[in-house]
Protein backbone atom coordinates (compact mmCIF):
# COMPACT_ATOMS: atom_id res chain seq x y z
CA UNK A 1 0.00 0.00 0.00
CA UNK A 2 2.63 2.42 -0.67
CA UNK A 3 1.78 5.72 -2.43
CA UNK A 4 3.96 8.06 -4.22
CA UNK A 5 3.41 11.22 -3.05
CA UNK A 6 5.57 13.38 -5.66
CA UNK A 7 8.90 14.75 -5.01
CA UNK A 8 9.69 18.22 -3.79
CA UNK A 9 12.88 20.15 -4.85
CA UNK A 10 16.04 18.16 -2.90
CA UNK A 11 14.61 15.15 -3.37
CA UNK A 12 13.06 14.60 -0.42
CA UNK A 13 9.48 12.64 -0.05
CA UNK A 14 7.14 14.93 -0.16
CA UNK A 15 5.29 13.16 2.91
CA UNK A 16 8.45 13.62 4.82
CA UNK A 17 8.66 16.98 4.49
CA UNK A 18 6.03 16.56 7.13
CA UNK A 19 7.88 17.21 9.94
CA UNK A 20 5.26 16.00 12.48
CA UNK A 21 1.41 14.68 12.77
CA UNK A 22 1.11 17.96 14.79
CA UNK A 23 2.44 20.34 12.51
CA UNK A 24 0.28 18.70 9.74
CA UNK A 25 -2.89 19.94 12.01
CA UNK A 26 -1.75 23.35 12.93
CA UNK A 27 -0.76 24.50 9.16
CA UNK A 28 -4.78 23.11 8.22
CA UNK A 29 -6.38 25.09 11.37
CA UNK A 30 -4.15 28.34 11.35
CA UNK A 31 -2.49 28.35 8.01
CA UNK A 32 0.63 29.37 10.35
CA UNK A 33 3.92 29.74 8.47
CA UNK A 34 6.69 27.29 8.18
CA UNK A 35 9.57 27.87 10.30
CA UNK A 36 12.34 29.23 8.43
CA UNK A 37 15.88 28.04 8.25
CA UNK A 38 17.66 30.32 10.48
CA UNK A 39 14.78 29.29 13.34
CA UNK A 40 15.45 25.80 12.77
CA UNK A 41 18.45 26.70 13.97
CA UNK A 42 17.91 28.16 17.03
CA UNK A 43 19.07 26.45 20.02
CA UNK A 44 19.94 26.69 23.82
CA UNK A 45 22.76 28.98 23.57
CA UNK A 46 20.19 31.74 21.24
CA UNK A 47 17.18 31.01 22.95
CA UNK A 48 14.18 34.02 22.20
CA UNK A 49 14.92 37.14 24.28
CA UNK A 50 11.64 38.30 24.49
CA UNK A 51 9.77 35.78 26.24
CA UNK A 52 10.41 32.88 28.71
CA UNK A 53 9.10 29.41 27.87
CA UNK A 54 5.86 29.60 29.49
CA UNK A 55 4.31 32.96 27.60
CA UNK A 56 5.08 31.45 24.58
CA UNK A 57 2.73 28.81 24.88
CA UNK A 58 -1.00 29.13 23.95
CA UNK A 59 -2.54 25.91 25.69
CA UNK A 60 -2.42 22.74 25.24
CA UNK A 61 -3.43 21.77 21.30
CA UNK A 62 -3.95 17.99 21.42
CA UNK A 63 -3.85 14.93 23.31
CA UNK A 64 -2.19 11.53 20.94
CA UNK A 65 -3.84 8.17 22.01
CA UNK A 66 -1.98 5.49 19.60
CA UNK A 67 -4.47 2.64 19.19
CA UNK A 68 -5.13 -1.03 17.55
CA UNK A 69 -8.12 -0.68 16.00
CA UNK A 70 -8.72 2.88 14.40
CA UNK A 71 -12.01 2.65 13.12
CA UNK A 72 -13.31 1.52 16.47
CA UNK A 73 -11.29 4.36 18.53
CA UNK A 74 -13.01 6.74 15.83
CA UNK A 75 -16.58 5.36 16.27
CA UNK A 76 -15.81 6.17 20.44
CA UNK A 77 -14.79 9.41 20.42
CA UNK A 78 -16.98 10.22 17.61
CA UNK A 79 -20.84 8.68 17.81
CA UNK A 80 -20.33 7.54 21.54
CA UNK A 81 -18.73 10.45 23.15
CA UNK A 82 -19.95 13.20 20.17
CA UNK A 83 -16.38 14.83 18.78
CA UNK A 84 -16.58 16.21 15.40
CA UNK A 85 -13.70 15.14 13.04
CA UNK A 86 -11.25 17.73 12.67
CA UNK A 87 -8.92 15.87 9.80
CA UNK A 88 -7.35 12.85 8.75
CA UNK A 89 -4.06 11.84 6.92
CA UNK A 90 -2.30 8.52 7.09
CA UNK A 91 0.69 6.84 5.11
CA UNK A 92 3.42 8.61 6.60
CA UNK A 93 7.08 7.18 6.30
CA UNK A 94 10.20 7.93 4.84
CA UNK A 95 13.24 9.13 7.45
CA UNK A 96 12.41 12.72 8.47
CA UNK A 97 8.82 11.42 10.33
CA UNK A 98 10.59 8.19 11.60
CA UNK A 99 13.62 10.97 13.16
CA UNK A 100 10.57 13.25 14.03
CA UNK A 101 8.95 10.50 16.26
CA UNK A 102 11.50 8.03 17.33
CA UNK A 103 15.10 9.37 17.54
CA UNK A 104 14.70 8.84 21.11
CA UNK A 105 13.66 5.04 21.33
CA UNK A 106 16.02 3.81 18.37
CA UNK A 107 19.07 5.50 20.37
CA UNK A 108 17.73 3.19 23.28
CA UNK A 109 17.25 0.20 21.40
CA UNK A 110 20.93 1.19 20.22
CA UNK A 111 22.41 1.29 23.19
CA UNK A 112 20.72 -2.23 24.78
CA UNK A 113 22.34 -3.62 21.43
CA UNK A 114 19.11 -5.09 20.57
CA UNK A 115 17.08 -4.64 17.39
CA UNK A 116 14.77 -1.64 17.66
CA UNK A 117 11.58 -4.10 16.53
CA UNK A 118 11.92 -5.95 19.51
CA UNK A 119 11.10 -2.96 21.25
CA UNK A 120 8.28 -2.36 19.70
CA UNK A 121 9.49 0.61 17.64
CA UNK A 122 8.34 0.67 13.65
CA UNK A 123 10.68 1.38 10.75
CA UNK A 124 8.74 4.15 9.25
CA UNK A 125 12.37 4.89 7.54
CA UNK A 126 12.00 2.34 5.77
CA UNK A 127 8.41 1.90 5.07
CA UNK A 128 7.99 -0.96 6.81
CA UNK A 129 5.08 0.58 8.70
CA UNK A 130 3.27 3.22 8.47
CA UNK A 131 1.53 5.97 10.91
CA UNK A 132 -2.32 7.22 9.96
CA UNK A 133 -4.00 9.77 11.99
CA UNK A 134 -7.30 11.07 12.64
CA UNK A 135 -7.75 14.34 14.77
CA UNK A 136 -11.22 14.61 16.50
CA UNK A 137 -12.14 17.72 18.35
CA UNK A 138 -14.08 18.64 21.54
CA UNK A 139 -14.96 21.88 22.68
CA UNK A 140 -11.74 22.30 24.77
CA UNK A 141 -9.14 20.39 23.18
CA UNK A 142 -8.49 18.30 20.08
CA UNK A 143 -7.68 14.56 20.41
CA UNK A 144 -5.34 12.61 17.79
CA UNK A 145 -5.90 8.97 17.51
CA UNK A 146 -2.81 7.13 16.19
CA UNK A 147 -2.12 3.34 14.58
CA UNK A 148 1.37 2.64 13.35
CA UNK A 149 0.53 -0.11 11.13
CA UNK A 150 2.11 -2.63 8.50
CA UNK A 151 2.69 -1.91 5.82
CA UNK A 152 0.68 -4.61 4.12
CA UNK A 153 -2.10 -3.58 6.40
CA UNK A 154 -5.20 -1.38 5.21
CA UNK A 155 -5.96 1.81 6.91
CA UNK A 156 -8.34 1.70 9.65
CA UNK A 157 -7.77 -1.70 9.98
CA UNK A 158 -8.20 -3.65 13.31
CA UNK A 159 -4.41 -4.95 13.89
CA UNK A 160 -1.61 -2.69 14.71
CA UNK A 161 2.16 -2.93 14.58
CA UNK A 162 2.58 -3.88 18.25
CA UNK A 163 0.36 -5.66 20.45
CA UNK A 164 -0.97 -3.60 23.36
CA UNK A 165 -0.34 -3.47 26.66
CA UNK A 166 -2.67 -5.75 28.88
CA UNK A 167 -1.82 -3.82 31.99
CA UNK A 168 -3.26 -0.38 32.17
CA UNK A 169 -3.30 0.50 35.79
CA UNK A 170 -3.56 4.03 36.37
CA UNK A 171 -1.12 3.42 38.85
CA UNK A 172 1.61 2.85 36.89
CA UNK A 173 4.03 5.42 36.52
CA UNK A 174 4.28 7.30 33.21
CA UNK A 175 0.66 6.15 32.29
CA UNK A 176 -1.69 8.90 31.48
CA UNK A 177 -5.44 9.00 31.32
CA UNK A 178 -7.99 11.68 29.47
CA UNK A 179 -10.41 13.36 31.41
CA UNK A 180 -13.88 14.17 29.76
CA UNK A 181 -15.99 17.55 31.92
CA UNK A 182 -19.38 16.87 31.81
CA UNK A 183 -21.53 19.87 32.20
CA UNK A 184 -23.12 21.37 35.27
CA UNK A 185 -26.57 20.81 34.16
CA UNK A 186 -26.38 16.52 33.37
CA UNK A 187 -27.08 14.29 35.82
CA UNK A 188 -23.49 12.58 36.43
CA UNK A 189 -24.30 8.92 37.15
CA UNK A 190 -27.10 8.29 34.52
CA UNK A 191 -24.43 9.91 32.18
CA UNK A 192 -22.32 7.25 32.54
CA UNK A 193 -25.12 4.37 32.37
CA UNK A 194 -25.55 6.68 29.00
CA UNK A 195 -22.16 5.89 28.16
CA UNK A 196 -21.88 2.01 28.84
CA UNK A 197 -25.20 1.49 26.70
CA UNK A 198 -24.06 3.56 24.07
CA UNK A 199 -20.86 1.74 23.81
CA UNK A 200 -22.70 -1.64 24.12
CA UNK A 201 -25.12 -1.20 20.71
CA UNK A 202 -21.78 -0.74 18.89
CA UNK A 203 -20.25 -3.73 20.04
CA UNK A 204 -17.82 -1.82 22.71
CA UNK A 205 -18.86 -4.02 25.48
CA UNK A 206 -15.45 -3.74 27.17
CA UNK A 207 -16.27 0.09 27.78
CA UNK A 208 -17.18 0.28 31.48
CA UNK A 209 -16.95 2.42 33.96
CA UNK A 210 -15.53 1.53 37.46
CA UNK A 211 -18.45 1.85 40.39
CA UNK A 212 -18.12 3.53 44.01
CA UNK A 213 -18.88 0.02 45.98
CA UNK A 214 -16.99 -2.87 45.61
CA UNK A 215 -17.65 -5.71 43.17
CA UNK A 216 -15.35 -8.68 42.13
CA UNK A 217 -17.39 -9.58 38.56
CA UNK A 218 -19.12 -8.02 36.02
CA UNK A 219 -21.83 -8.87 37.28
CA UNK A 220 -21.77 -7.38 40.55
CA UNK A 221 -20.47 -4.62 38.52
CA UNK A 222 -23.59 -4.75 36.01
CA UNK A 223 -26.02 -5.06 39.17
CA UNK A 224 -24.77 -1.96 40.92
CA UNK A 225 -27.31 0.70 41.99
CA UNK A 226 -27.29 4.02 39.93
CA UNK A 227 -25.80 6.10 42.15
CA UNK A 228 -22.59 3.97 42.26
CA UNK A 229 -21.92 5.08 38.95
CA UNK A 230 -19.60 8.61 40.10
CA UNK A 231 -17.91 9.50 43.25
CA UNK A 232 -18.81 13.00 45.07
CA UNK A 233 -16.26 14.43 47.06
CA UNK A 234 -18.20 16.73 49.50
CA UNK A 235 -15.41 17.86 52.44
CA UNK A 236 -11.93 19.40 52.09
CA UNK A 237 -10.18 21.26 49.14
CA UNK A 238 -12.13 19.18 46.29
CA UNK A 239 -15.53 20.11 47.71
CA UNK A 240 -17.66 19.82 44.53
CA UNK A 241 -15.84 17.47 42.54
CA UNK A 242 -17.66 14.59 41.43
CA UNK A 243 -15.65 11.63 39.17
CA UNK A 244 -15.10 8.15 37.87
CA UNK A 245 -12.84 6.49 36.04
CA UNK A 246 -13.79 4.44 33.01
CA UNK A 247 -12.14 1.91 30.61
CA UNK A 248 -12.55 2.90 26.77
CA UNK A 249 -12.31 1.46 23.65
CA UNK A 250 -8.70 0.94 23.56
CA UNK A 251 -8.45 -0.13 26.91
CA UNK A 252 -7.37 3.66 27.65
CA UNK A 253 -8.23 5.51 31.16
CA UNK A 254 -10.61 7.74 30.87
CA UNK A 255 -11.56 10.00 33.51
CA UNK A 256 -15.22 11.75 33.65
CA UNK A 257 -15.66 14.52 36.54
CA UNK A 258 -17.79 17.37 37.49
CA UNK A 259 -16.58 20.78 39.10
CA UNK A 260 -19.47 22.29 41.39
CA UNK A 261 -19.35 24.00 44.37
CA UNK A 262 -16.44 25.80 45.94
CA UNK A 263 -14.16 23.66 43.91
CA UNK A 264 -15.58 25.34 40.66
CA UNK A 265 -14.49 28.72 42.33
CA UNK A 266 -11.11 27.77 42.63
CA UNK A 267 -10.50 26.09 39.43
CA UNK A 268 -12.68 29.14 37.67
CA UNK A 269 -10.45 31.41 40.23
CA UNK A 270 -7.00 29.82 38.84
CA UNK A 271 -8.10 29.74 35.01
CA UNK A 272 -8.43 33.92 35.44
CA UNK A 273 -5.78 34.53 37.20
CA UNK A 274 -3.84 32.84 34.43
CA UNK A 275 -5.21 34.78 32.28
CA UNK A 276 -3.97 37.71 33.34
CA UNK A 277 -0.92 37.07 34.16
CA UNK A 278 -0.10 35.80 30.44
CA UNK A 279 -1.92 39.48 29.07
CA UNK A 280 0.73 41.18 32.00
CA UNK A 281 3.57 39.30 30.15
CA UNK A 282 2.60 40.26 26.74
Amino acid sequence: MAENHGQISGGLNRRDALKSTGAVLAASMTGMATPTAAQGRQTASSPNPELPIGPRLQGIQHFGLTVQDMERAFTFYTEVLGGTEVMRDGDFQGERIHNTLLTSQEIEAHARGVNPRTMGIPDLRGGGQRLDVRFIQFDNVVIELLQYRDADEPMGGPRAFAEPLDHMSPAFPRMMHICFHIRDDVDFNQFIADLEAGAARRGMTHVRANRVVTVTSEAERSAAPLDANSNPITEGKSAGWRLIYCTGSEGEQLEFVQALGPVKQTFDSALEARRKMVAASR
